[in-house]
């Protein structure tokens, strides 16, 4: 996203973009590029210290795509998991915080790659479900979430700082019979 000369026509897609998992060693390197990206897309204005919160306990959750021939950051997903103790029992709840492509490369499938390994981490670390946030007029996130299974559950008003309005979405990953034991004979 950040750096790069926006024009009518698309950027070259290399055969083979880098997918990376964001490690702590990076930030240096990448994180300026990061808050760039995510600055130019997303509604919400983020202080360096929401970074480092997810990046520093979740890294292992938050991956980049990458130019391979250039240090170029071509997308960005920043996720968390936590125990959410809201139902009953509670659940491990993965949420998907941040997720931005630069606009040169978009409707390549990065997005969606970017979402699947951040849900196949969460996966391994024992997640019972997905969640985020998107703006209700941001179609092409919506049709990307919907396309992977996410189910709108709640519309919150007036959600973001710019008064627009947003959807909660859920990804389930285990149904409600196996998270509480209940049915099992």
């Amino acid at each position: 996203m950040a750096g790069e000369a926006e024009g009518s026509k698309a950027a070259e897609l290399p055969a083979e973009l880098r997918y990376m998992q964001y490690e702590h060693a990076l930030e240096k390197q990448y994180l300026p590029a990061i808050r760039a990206l995510i600055s130019k897309d997303l509604s919400e204005p983020y202080s360096i210290y929401v970074y480092r919160y997810f990046l520093y306990q979740w890294g292992d959750l938050c991956f980049m795509a990458l130019h391979p021939e250039k240090p170029l950051l071509i997308g960005i997903i920043i996720c968390k998991l936590e125990t959410h103790q809201s139902h009953s029992p509670p659940t491990l709840r993965g949420y998907i915080a941040m997720l931005a492509t630069s606009s040169s490369y978009r409707n390549r499938g990065i997005a969606t790659t970017l979402v699947r390994k951040a849900i196949d981490a969460m996966i391994e670390r024992g997640a019972d479900e997905v969640v985020l946030e998107t703006e209700e007029n941001n179609i092409p996130a919506m049709k990307l979430y919907e396309r992977l299974g996410f189910i709108r559950s709640k519309k919150l008003h007036r959600y973001y700082l710019n008064g627009s309005s947003a959807y909660r979405l859920v990804l389930h990953l285990k149904r409600t019979v196996e998270m509480t034991g209940e049915g099992v004979v």
